[in-house]
């Protein structure tokens, strides 16, 4: 069977969509990547400004209806909980590390002086963090995971902090510090496998890479996100490790 799978432009997103592809094809699919520009990828303003409702979800997923691709591939802790009419989430394929990584050039969180500049965009992290560090200063940043790091090893942040997945997906496991001792976004890890309801051919391909585990943990804390009214920028932290459901509300 062809299909073709919508990704955003990132280099983060696309080696996610050829990891998901490379288990399609050696499944005997032909898989095409279709790149598809998000408002997400334009905007340079803080997601928190941006908003809950998908910035990076809604281009691909009206790609999805319209035709331009069979399914997307989107990261599970950006995509909304609210289901669109005529989309479905048909896969979850085996999560990667949930967890977030310092990388601060060799230090560990412990190891930064008073006043280091941390950079993140997320409310969750900073809220975390400071309980651990509130000597530190945390920046608001955006950008790809190289324009990132480069901000460390240019000196103009002493640590940025990342997800760990993405990291090693990307090949640079070598840039993480320390997996830090805090909870990570509902669904951090994991990828959305979503298409249209009525595609039973797709459906069919994709519930081949569907993993039964990493499905009921993602939408235990997904439901816990929901129930709260939260999105991808709420400062709601929920992970299912060994069968329990730890979760954090965190007031900033």
């Amino acid at each position: 069977m062809h299909v073709r799978l919508g990704t955003r432009a990132s280099l983060l997103a696309v080696t996610q969509s050829e990891l998901v592809a490379d288990q399609l094809r050696a499944l005997g699919h032909t898989v095409e990547l279709v790149r598809i520009r998000t408002g997400g990828d334009v905007e340079r303003g803080s997601l928190t400004r941006l908003g809950t409702l998908g910035v990076f979800a809604a281009e691909l997923r009206t790609a999805i209806l319209d035709g331009r691709c069979d399914f997307a591939v989107h990261s599970l802790k950006d995509l909304p909980t609210a289901a669109v009419p005529g989309l479905v989430v048909a896969a979850v394929p085996e999560r990667a590390c949930p967890h977030d990584a310092l990388c601060a050039a060799g230090r560990r969180l412990d190891e930064l002086p008073a006043g280091a500049k941390v950079g993140t965009g997320s409310p969750r992290r900073v809220a975390q963090l400071r309980a651990l560090r509130p000597d530190l200063q945390y920046v608001d940043i955006r950008g790809n995971v190289g324009t990132r790091l480069a901000r460390v090893a240019d000196g103009d942040l002493d640590a940025v902090v990342l997800a760990a997945a993405g990291l090693r997906r990307l090949g640079m496991a070598d840039q993480i510090d320390e997996l830090l001792p805090i909870l990570p976004a509902p669904g951090q890890g994991a990828l959305a496998l979503e298409c249209r309801a009525d595609n039973a051919e797709v459906l069919q391909a994709l519930a081949a890479v569907d993993d039964a585990e990493a499905r009921r943990a993602v939408e235990a804390e997904r439901a816990v996100l929901a129930g709260l009214g939260g999105g991808c920028a709420a400062p709601i932290a929920a992970l299912v490790a060994d069968g329990v459901l730890r979760l954090s509300l965190i007031h900033i």
